[in-house]
């Protein structure tokens, strides 16, 4: 009698999906694209919005409002997004993102010829909506990952944003000259790289993300459920530190990252664009360029050691930050030690929530760890605003030493999930193909 076949995944067979290597090394691939194209498409973005808000408004302090709405569009729909993702696949939800980024940016062209602020606002969430599906674009990079390689595939895409989020800014004054040329409104030139980068990746997903990594994971793990002698393993103490771990981390970074532009105007006005702009540039290249590194330590050394390595690094950055805020040279060393803890405690930290968790409850998980963080992220960023005036950047430095402290404190919860749920077999794709 012939084995029963599984069904099918987006018409690829079972015996089509034998190789769950290959396919991951492909998405990883196409991934890493289109978080070149996103980083391209949302760092254009995001600093001519604060510039249209000053200008359309008037106001400089409403500016501040462009960079909150961009956090509260990523926060209100990224669980939505990652449901549609866990019903779907990633490819639905990542192209849906890029057409809400599309629809914003036509909003703020809108709303920038017809000079209505709220209009404005309105654009720029959307926008920061579009941008929940970039994010999403790391945890896609887990679904087929091996757990020896799973954090390293994850930073690699996260490194991707490196490459973006530097060309981004730059095509500021080359857009401005485009717009003024093809009949844009003021300060919206660089949206037409915008258009061009989200339509790029749009088409980069819906034609190359295939098989859809997410519905191939779930494909494999209902193959397994037949096997009662296999337990798949939820760790939801060791996915709830993850979430606190990755929170707490970009809460710092965020609070500390926004209000460093404001410090080095006060320390020398007279050249603070230049100073600015390299200090924020070598903090993104912590960030971003070394989480390959970070995510192979991980796979090395565990994912709560790494963790735990990027709250050290933390520790450096704030503590040079808080002993030597008059210097110029200490706050660029402090930001650029801040984006390398940040990196070191992000790709780990989603490395241990995507393994923490069931198949069918990691993209509603992962939702919510982003909903988390960049609202509370948000929320610090205003903080840390009255922190500043009240007792200056030392002190902002030192009172976000607290979170880190209770980041470390409670890293024995991880590993103390991790025991109790040891007796139980987490299930790989790669091993679920070899049972088959």
């Amino acid at each position: 009698m012939p084995e029963p076949r599984h069904p099918s995944v987006e018409g690829v067979d079972a015996a089509s999906l034998g190789d769950v290597t290959q396919i991951q090394r492909r998405t990883v691939r196409i991934l890493a694209a289109g978080q070149v194209l996103g980083g391209i498409a949302f760092g254009a973005t995001v600093s001519l919005g604060a510039l249209l808000a000053a200008d359309i408004s008037g106001q400089d302090a409403l500016s501040g409002l462009a960079t909150a709405s961009v956090t509260l569009g990523a926060s209100l729909c990224a669980i939505p997004l990652a449901r549609l993702a866990s019903k779907r696949g990633r490819r639905f939800a990542l192209t849906l993102g890029n057409l809400l980024a599309l629809v914003g940016i036509a909003v703020v062209l809108v709303a920038a010829a017809s000079r209505i602020f709220p209009l404005l606002l309105v654009g720029v969430i959307l926008i920061g909506a579009g941008n929940a599906g970039n994010l999403q674009s790391r945890f896609a990079a887990t679904d087929l990952a091996r757990s020896e390689r799973r954090a390293r595939d994850l930073g690699t895409v996260v490194w991707a944003t490196t490459i973006g989020g530097v060309v981004g800014p730059l095509m500021l004054t080359p857009g401005e000259a485009l717009g003024q040329a093809i009949g844009m409104p003021p300060l919206t030139g660089a949206y037409a790289f915008s258009i061009v980068a989200q339509i790029g990746a749009f088409v980069l997903y819906i034609i190359a993300l295939r098989p859809d990594p997410l519905l191939v994971a779930q494909h494999l793990a209902r193959g397994q459920a037949a096997h009662a002698h296999i337990v798949e393993a939820d760790r939801p103490i060791a996915a709830r530190y993850a979430i606190f771990a990755v929170t707490g981390s970009h809460v710092v970074m965020a609070s500390v990252m926004a209000m460093t532009p404001v410090h080095l105007a006060h320390l020398d006005p007279t050249h603070v664009t230049t100073i600015v702009g390299f200090t924020i540039a070598l903090h993104v290249f912590g960030m971003y360029g070394l989480s390959p590194l970070f995510g192979m330590l991980a796979d090395r050394w565990g994912r709560v050691r790494v963790i735990l390595l990027g709250q050290g690094l933390l520790v450096g950055a704030l503590l040079v930050a808080a002993l030597a805020s008059h210097s110029q040279w200490a706050v660029l060393v402090a930001l650029l030690l801040l984006g390398l803890g940040w990196s070191a405690a992000t790709v780990s930290g989603a490395a241990l929530l995507t393994e923490s968790t069931l198949t069918a409850m990691r993209p509603r998980r992962q939702g919510l760890s982003d909903t988390i963080m960049t609202f509370s992220a948000a929320v610090g960023a205003v903080l840390a605003g009255f922190i500043l005036g009240w007792i200056g950047y030392g002190g902002l430095a030192l009172v976000a030493l607290v979170v880190v402290i209770a980041v470390t404190v409670l890293s024995p919860y991880a590993r103390r999930g991790a025991r109790v749920d040891a007796a139980a077999v987490t299930i790989e794709p790669d091993a679920a193909r070899d049972q088959n």
